[in-house]
């Protein structure tokens, strides 16, 4: 069975500023060559997202224009107010792993704390590859 992730804002701009360790770009690389999915605030985060880089800032919106970015179906909205009332979360975080969970999807984020205490959601970290 292959595995499909989303990607957090955090694993994206690592990627694209290549900070993560060899493995891990490595991993993201793969990644990128396939279906990339996205929350609504992944979208919001990274193309609000100002690098002082117009390369990268290209790249970023080149990124974001080729995932897929599901809409906040009613299904991830009540799956938003569950994880927030029962994990107490900033609702950014709640609607990232509410996605995750309504689409199946293992989180990518090198943001391990945000969904640390989330049980529900996986999680990868390219860091810790």
């Amino acid at each position: 069975m292959v595995k499909r992730y989303l990607i957090d804002s955090s694993a994206v701009s690592k990627y694209l500023e290549e900070r993560f360790p060899e493995t891990g770009l490595q991993f993201m690389d793969d990644l990128f060559g396939q279906e990339s999915l996205i929350s609504v605030i992944t979208q919001i985060e990274l193309l609000s997202w100002n690098p002082a880089d117009r390369d990268l800032e290209n790249k970023v919106a080149t990124f974001v224009e080729d995932s897929v970015v599901p809409e906040l179906s009613e299904e991830i909205v009540l799956e938003t107010i569950r994880l927030r009332r029962k994990h107490k979360i900033k609702t950014p975080d709640a609607i990232i792993a509410a996605t995750a969970l309504v689409y199946g999807r293992t989180v990518v984020t090198d943001n391990e704390r945000d969904f640390d205490n989330i049980k529900g959601p996986k999680w990868i970290n390219p860091t810790r590859l």
